[in-house]
């Protein structure tokens, strides 16, 4: 494999395509990091789906097992607590901050 100098995307376009045998040369944390990276809220996407749940339970779930397979058990235990508060609604988006303070 040569080196590029570009940096290369954590998941790259093959990776989607890829069938099972390019799959099975990865390692469980490197699927589930292209998983959480996948389904990670960028800059660009945050306004629009901040206060989506579904979006933000899938978010912390993978995220949760990449810390579970990086024997991690207590920050995966947090992640998942939180994509259950998205389901269940008992947690919600907080304010934007760069928008100010609410008016009284």
């Amino acid at each position: 494999m040569t080196q590029s100098t570009e940096a290369q995307p954590l998941i790259s376009n093959g990776l989607a395509t890829a069938g099972p045998a390019a799959l099975a040369d990865l390692s469980d944390v490197e699927l589930v990091q292209a998983l959480a990276a996948r389904l990670a809220i960028g800059p660009n996407d945050w306004h629009r789906l901040k206060s989506n749940r579904k979006a933000r339970a899938a978010e912390q779930a993978a995220i949760a097992l990449v810390y579970l397979l990086k024997d991690q058990p207590e920050e995966a235990l947090a992640r998942l607590q939180q994509a259950t508060g998205w389901l269940d609604r008992s947690i919600q988006a907080p304010p934007c901050p760069s928008h100010g303070t609410p008016k009284a």
